[in-house]
């Protein structure tokens, strides 16, 4: 036997549930950033690195990104990371230390590329210019201690490292 009271009170629930969900979904959902992954993007080593970044480097906040292992921060997105990026092999890029965290620094066209040296695997960090308004100092400052989860195997060496090398005779 149906009873009909019941059964349109099931329907109005049902019918304010769907409601309610889909303004939770639409009310709390700013877009995700569009970040290609890296190729190695599925390493675990990148978890306690991700876990660790700042939820802001300077005044951009942190957003959420559409693959793993991947971060930005801005709107729009001033600084792009991606862990697991090809390990940087020997190189005449400058390199820098920042807070034990050696970082390879190429400038392109659109932006900056910024990537981890000595540690497997690599994080590379884009920095816009076109919106430029965080320092380079600032960004290797705040992502340092993220980076540093990954342990360091190597580091920069500069010319006067390599002129101090035992030769073989």
């Amino acid at each position: 036997m149906h009873h009909p009271r019941l059964l349109s009170i099931v329907r109005a629930s049902v019918t304010l549930l769907g409601a309610g969900v889909a303004g939770a979904v639409l009310s709390g959902c700013a877009p995700a950033v569009d970040v290609a992954p890296a190729a190695d993007a599925a390493n675990p080593a990148c978890a306690p690195m991700m876990v660790a970044l700042p939820d802001a480097i300077g005044d951009a906040a942190l957003r959420k990104t559409n693959s793993q292992a991947t971060a930005a921060w801005g709107d729009p997105s001033e600084v792009i990371l991606r862990c697991g990026v090809n390990v940087p092999g020997p190189t005449t890029d400058r390199c820098v230390s920042v807070n034990g965290v050696d970082w390879v620094i190429r400038e392109g066209d659109a932006a900056w590329t910024l990537t981890t040296f000595g540690r497997r695997p690599a994080t590379e960090v884009l920095l816009t210019k076109d919106q430029e308004t965080i320092s380079s100092a600032t960004v290797l400052a705040d992502l340092s201690a993220a980076a540093a989860k990954i342990p360091a195997t190597g580091n920069c060496v500069g010319q006067a490292d390599l002129q101090n090398l035992p030769t073989s005779k």
